[in-house]
C-alpha cells in the first residue's frame, strides 16, 4: 500500500520519543487522522481540514529523518490550529499562520529535543518564518545532516556546473549558472529550462 495509517504507539519511531506525548495531545484533541505516506518530491507533508464526512487529515513523508519529520508534523499542525481560529479568512501562510507557527515551535523547543545546530536554525527562522521548511535554505542544509546519506542523493549546489543529474521519473538535467538564488538547469529530454532550488536533492548521473 502506498501509505499506512500512523498507529499512535508507533510515532516514536519517527519523531524523538520526548516529543510523543506533546504529540499524542494534539492528535488526539483534534481527532486528526494522520497517515505516513512513500516519498514525495513536491511536498513533505500535508494537511486537509474536516468535513463533514471526514475528521482533519494531516500526512507525513516517512522517509524524512526524525526531526524533519517532526518539525514538518509541527507546520503542519500549525495549518490545523489556524483553520480552527479563523477558517478559510486567511491566507494559507500569512501573518496568522506564521504566528501560531512560531508559538508551536516554541513550545517544542522546549523540550529541548533538537540537537544545537536544528535549535539554533530553527531559532533564527522564527524571525521570518517561510511559507515551508523546504523554503529555510540554511534549515534544510542543517536537517540534511541527520538523514541516511548512504541513499546516494546530493543537493543541487553540489553539482558541479555541466553536470548531469536525474530528479526521478527518468527526468534528466544538466546544471547551468546560479540566477540569483536558484540554479537554471536544462532538461536533456526536452531542452526546456527550470530552475532549482540550491538545496533540491538529486542524484548524480555518471556517463
Amino acid at each position: 500500500m502506498s501509505k499506512q495509517q500512523a498507529p499512535l504507539e508507533y510515532l516514536g519511531k519517527f519523531i524523538p520519543p520526548a516529543a510523543v506525548p506533546k504529540v499524542l495531545h494534539y492528535l488526539q484533541q483534534y481527532s486528526i487522522h494522520l497517515t505516513i505516506t512513500r516519498d514525495r518530491k513536491s511536498v513533505l507533508g500535508d494537511y486537509r481540514h474536516a468535513t463533514r464526512q471526514q475528521t482533519h487529515r494531516i500526512s507525513v513523508n516517512s522517509t524524512l529523518n526524525r526531526y524533519s519529520f517532526l518539525i514538518t508534523l509541527i507546520h503542519e499542525l500549525a495549518h490545523l490550529l489556524t483553520f480552527t481560529q479563523y477558517g478559510n479568512r486567511v491566507l494559507a501562510h500569512g501573518r496568522e499562520w506564521k504566528q501560531v507557527y512560531a508559538v508551536l515551535l516554541k513550545d517544542f523547543l522546549e523540550l529541548k529535543i533538537f540537537p544545537t545546530d536544528i535549535e539554533t536554525a530553527l531559532s533564527k527562522s522564527m524571525h521570518d518564518l517561510p511559507a515551508s521548511s523546504c523554503a529555510d535554505e540554511n534549515l534544510m542544509r542543517v536537517l540534511r545532516n541527520y538523514d541516511n546519506t548512504a541513499d546516494g542523493m546530493v543537493l543541487v549546489e553540489q553539482v558541479t556546473e555541466g553536470k548531469l543529474f536525474d530528479i526521478g521519473g527518468k527526468r534528466i538535467f544538466r546544471k547551468g549558472k546560479k540566477l540569483r538564488k536558484r540554479y537554471q538547469c536544462v532538461e536533456i529530454a526536452t531542452g526546456k529550462l527550470y530552475l532549482f532550488s540550491p538545496v533540491y536533492e538529486v542524484r548524480l548521473v555518471e556517463i
